[in-house]
């Protein structure tokens, strides 16, 4: 398996520096600040690519438990909302509430559930958060 790779270069002290983040294939590269990360500046943040991560890590592995089961999905849309709370001294990622809604032909209600909640505890970005609680709200679109 491959290796996927990201660089971050932080310039200046914590408050008033800037840094830039960017993936290793190219696909994206952006400004961080003190401000993007715990106030409403612009720019991304770590919490956001963790996010991005984990919703699109889920998407998949969701629709490959239901290939599995012998569903075919149209589509399985997901928002990952990672929350970061000042914890003691620090600040840490306390939460992800995962909002997944999914058009699943021929899936009952309970299949449909039993499936997610197999993709929220096995995907590789939910395993690499194990001491985060992961919160799923799983919506079906018939």
């Amino acid at each position: 398996m491959p290796t996927r790779n990201a660089h971050a270069v932080w310039e200046g002290e914590l408050k008033g520096g800037k840094g830039t983040m960017k993936l290793g294939s190219g696909a994206y590269e952006g400004a961080y600040s003190f401000a993007s990360r715990f106030e409403e500046g612009t720019g991304t943040n770590p919490e956001e690519l963790i996010g991005a991560a984990h919703a699109g890590c889920f998407s998949m592995a969701f629709s490959g438990g239901l290939g599995k089961a012998g569903f075919n999905p149209k589509r399985v849309s997901t928002d990952a909302n990672v929350h970061l709370e000042k914890v003691g001294e620090g600040f840490s990622i306390t939460k992800v509430v995962l909002n997944m809604e999914a058009e699943v032909p021929d899936i009952d209600e309970n299949q449909f559930n039993e499936i997610a909640e197999g993709a929220k505890k096995n995907c590789p970005v939910s395993r690499a958060l194990g001491g985060v609680d992961i919160e799923l709200n799983a919506k079906l679109v018939k």
